[in-house]
C-alpha cells in the first residue's frame, strides 16, 4: 500500500468504454494501491454527463500498477479480441494529469472466456469450479497440482495451500499475472533439487470478497473480518477432502501455506491460530499494515511451536512500513520461541509488490521451507556416514569422514539448487565459506561410491 501525501492529486480518466456497458454499471480502479480490490468503494470511479468515468487519487510516490473492473475480477477489462490487459502502470511525478484511458472490453461481457492458451502444466487440474466452502456460504474454484511421478510413486506428498489460486499456474485466468509454480516445481523436479515433491493446493480468491476473507479483523477503511471463517474452510473441509483423496503426509511438519500480500497476511495468522496443522508458512510482501495492532497483539498471546519455518520476502522499497513490519513480525516470533535457524528473512532491494517478483522469488521460498534436513537418494545401506560441523557455521565448514575413507568430495549448493562450491576433502578438513552469503545450503559429500546429503546454515 503506498503512502500517499495529501497535498496534491491525480485524475485518471476513461474516455471510452464499450458500448454494451451497462448504463447502471459502477467501474473501479483495483491495483497495487488497494491489495487489488475489484470493488473498493473508496475506488470507483465517478460517471461524468458525457459518458466518461473518472478517479482523483491523492499523489503518491513510486509507480503504481492498476486495472479496471465493473466490481469483480470476472468482470475485469480486457482486449479487444478478450485477451488479458497488463497492468497498467502511473509513476508519480511523471505527469500533473489527467491520465487518460480507454476500455476496449469486458471479460464477462465478450464472450465469456477469455482468449489465448492456458499456461498451466499437464499436471495441474481444477478439482472443483464450485467448491463448496459451508463456513462462508459459497463457492470457489480450487486447483491441484501433483508432483511428476506422483501416478506411480505410490509415495505421500507433503502439501502446500496457497491464496489467490487465479494467479498461481495460470496466465489465462491470472488477474495480475501468473506465478508459474508448476513450472518452477517441475524444473526443480527434473533437475533433482526437490527430493520430496509436494502437492499444491491453490484457493481461488473471493474477488469482490478478498479483503473479507483474508483478515479475521476489519480495517475500518479497507473492510476485512472473516478471515477466520476462511481458516476453517481450509482445516475443516478442504484438507480433509484432499488428505482422503490425494497420498498426502497429513502432520503439521508436512503442511505448509502460503500467500502474498494479503494472502501472506492470512499466511501468517493460519499458522498462529491452527499451530497443530501448518508448520511451514510462506509470506510473501505481507500486507501486515492492515491490521498491525490486533496482528502483533495475537502474536504475543499465541507463540507458534518452535519448530514451525517462516520464509519472508518482500521488496525493500514497496512501501515505507512493509520490511519494518515484516522484521516487526520476525522478532516477535523469535521472542516467543522460534529459533533463528527456522526463520528466512529476504528484503530484495529490487523488489515489488507484483506477482513476478513473487514468481522470481517462489523456487527459493520453497527450496527453503520444503528442504529435509538429510537427504539420502540410495539405499540405506549405502548411506555415507559422514558429517559437517558447526552447524550453522561462520567462516569455515569442517568435514568428518569414516576412518576407512581416505578422502571425498564435497559439493555445496544453495536454496535454489545452484552449486555454489565443488572441492575434493579428507577428514578434519576445514572449507573455507567466507564467499558465500548468510542462508541455507546442501552439502553433497561423496566417497567411497557412497553419498550423504546434510542441509546446514551459513552465518
Amino acid at each position: 500500500m503506498l503512502s500517499f501525501a495529501a497535498h496534491a492529486q491525480v485524475t485518471f480518466k476513461i474516455t471510452a468504454v464499450p458500448a454494451n456497458t451497462p448504463a447502471n454499471a459502477t467501474i473501479y480502479m483495483a491495483g497495487t494501491f488497494n491489495n487489488w480490490n475489484p470493488a473498493s468503494a473508496a475506488h470507483a470511479l465517478t460517471r461524468n454527463p458525457d459518458g466518461s468515468y473518472e478517479i482523483t487519487l491523492p499523489t503518491g510516490t513510486g509507480t503504481i500498477k492498476y486495472k479496471f473492473t465493473r466490481g469483480a475480477w470476472a468482470a475485469v477489462e480486457t482486449t479487444a479480441s478478450n485477451g488479458q490487459v497488463p497492468d497498467r502502470a502511473f509513476t508519480f511525478g511523471s505527469s500533473a494529469g489527467p491520465v487518460l484511458h480507454q476500455v476496449l472490453n469486458w471479460e464477462d461481457l465478450a464472450g465469456g472466456t477469455p482468449s489465448g492458451q492456458s499456461t498451466a502444466a499437464a499436471n495441474v487440474s481444477v478439482i472443483s469450479t464450485a467448491f463448496e466452502m459451508p463456513q462462508l456460504g459459497r463457492t470457489r474454484r480450487v486447483w491441484l497440482y501433483l508432483p511428476p511421478g506422483y501416478a506411480t510413486s505410490g509415495r505421500r506428498y507433503p502439501v502446500l495451500y496457497m491464496q489467490d489460486g487465479q494467479n498461481v499456474f495460470d496466465k489465462l485466468t491470472a488477474f495480475a499475472g501468473e506465478w508459474g509454480v508448476d513450472e518452477a516445481l517441475n524444473l526443480l523436479n527434473a533437475n533433482g533439487q526437490d527430493p520430496t515433491g509436494c502437492i499444491v493446493v491453490a484457493v481461488d480468491n473471493g474477488g469482490a470478497n478478498r479483503i473479507d476473507e483474508y483478515s479475521p479483523w476489519n480495517n475500518p477503511q479497507y473492510g476485512g473480518g472473516k478471515g477466520d471463517l476462511y481458516l476453517d474452510f481450509l482445516v475443516q473441509t478442504l484438507k480433509p477432502y484432499i488428505d482422503a483423496n490425494y497420498r498426502t503426509l497429513t502432520s503439521r511438519e508436512n503442511t505448509g501455506i502460503a500467500g502474498s500480500s494479503m494472502g501472506g497476511l492470512i499466511a501468517t495468522y493460519a499458522a498462529l491460530r491452527h499451530p497443530t496443522v501448518f508448520g511451514k508458512v510462506g509470506v510473501f510482501s505481507p500486507s501486515f499494515w492492515f491490521a498491525t495492532q490486533p496482528l502483533f497483539e495475537y502474536v504475543h498471546q499465541h507463540p507458534v511451536p518452535a519448530n514451525t519455518r517462516f520464509y519472508f520476502v518482500s521488496g525493500a522499497s514497496e512501501s515505507a512500513t512493509m520490511v519494518p513490519n515484516m522484521a516487526a513480525m520476525r522478532d516477535s516470533l523469535l521472542r516467543g520461541g522460534v529459533p533463528a535457524a527456522n526463520i528466512s528473512f529476504n528484503p530484495r532491494a529490487d523488489g515489488q509488490h507484483a506477482e513476478w517478483f513473487w514468481q522470481r522469488e517462489f523456487p527459493a521460498a520453497y527450496s527453503w521451507l520444503f528442504a529435509p534436513a538429510t537427504v539420502t537418494p540410495v539405499r540405506a545401506s549405502q548411506r555415507l556416514q559422514a558429517s559437517v560441523y558447526p552447524n550453522p557455521a561462520a567462516q569455515e565448514l569442517r568435514i568428518a569422514l569414516p576412518a576407512s575413507l581416505a578422502d571425498g568430495q564435497l559439493q555445496i549448493s544453495d536454496a535454489r539448487g545452484r552449486t555454489v562450491l565443488r572441492t575434493a576433502v579428507r577428514n578434519g578438513d576445514a572449507v573455507s565459506l567466507r564467499n558465500l552469503a548468510a542462508g541455507l545450503y546442501l552439502s553433497r559429500i561423496t566417497a567411497g561410491g557412497e553419498v550423504r546429503v546434510v542441509k546446514f546454515a551459513k552465518e
